[in-house]
């Protein structure tokens, strides 16, 4: 086992472009917030959140997330951990209770501000979310084509990153051809060219096999090692037993947090 602060020893380390390529998106990123401010990124103070009219399926979760964290999310099926990243990802709006993202209580911003906050919050969803009539890589360089950003600015960038999830024979395919392993690979990839300051992955492990999963695990540990927060949704408790990290445990509709 490994503290969140280490690397990996393993087969899976970051080759030397991969590395300077992630440290240059981090580093764009932290140039571009000097006066946010700091940790908390993310502050909840009981909240609670229903569906219509159901009960409470989350209760007076009251949590941090700090900045350059690293936490594992986990729970039984059903705990609500999926909505608990969309809280997150303020995607939803909380029954109850404070949310803060990067010390603004959201509860207070305009829906038109939105789109441009979550854009600080890197999401890689369970369901992949990948537009069928993209080839892998446009999915994976579209957030910044959608900024205006050219093509000559992030081609090398998105291809190395390919190559290094094993896509990068895959560019030029559909989603709908690919696996479910390779969608995942493809969707961690596009949420990490979006240079976010908090990383959400919902299983982002549980379509592939265990040498890539071990490679993943480890571009996360980079990542959070350069600045990055990092939340893990899984049930994987192999991936979890390799590294010394926060664990937050959703049971019931109460979080318990183990640092």
């Amino acid at each position: 086992m490994v503290n969140a602060s280490q690397r990996l020893p393993s087969n899976g380390r970051l080759s030397g472009k991969i590395y300077r390529l992630l440290t240059v998106l981090v580093n764009k990123s932290r140039s571009e917030t000097k006066n946010r401010l700091s940790c908390p990124l993310i502050h909840f103070e009981n909240v609670g959140l229903r569906y219509g009219m159901g009960p409470e399926i989350l209760r007076d979760l009251t949590f941090d997330i700090p900045k350059k964290s690293f936490q594992f999310l986990t729970g039984p099926s059903g705990a609500g951990k999926t909505s608990l990243l969309r809280l997150l990802f303020m995607s939803l709006q909380p029954t109850r209770g404070l949310i803060r993202m990067f010390g603004r209580d959201i509860s207070e911003i305009p829906r038109s501000e939105l789109p441009l906050l979550r854009r600080r919050v890197g999401i890689v969803f369970q369901d992949f979310r990948l537009l069928d009539h993209l080839t892998t890589y446009e999915n994976v360089a579209l957030p910044l084509r959608v900024r205006g950003k050219e093509e000559s600015s992030y081609k090398t960038d998105v291809l190395e990153l390919l190559k290094w999830v094993g896509l990068g024979e895959r560019i030029n395919v559909l989603p709908p051809v690919l696996s479910g392993g390779e969608k995942q690979r493809a969707a961690i990839a596009r949420a990490l060219m979006d240079r976010p300051e908090v990383l959400l992955a919902d299983e982002p492990t549980g379509n592939v096999d265990p040498p890539m999963a071990r490679r993943l695990l480890n571009l996360f540990l980079e990542l959070n090692r350069l600045g990055t927060a990092v939340v893990i949704a899984t049930h994987d408790l192999a991936l979890m037993e390799q590294v010394e990290a926060r664990r937050m445990i959703l049971s019931g509709g109460h979080l318990d947090i183990y640092d």
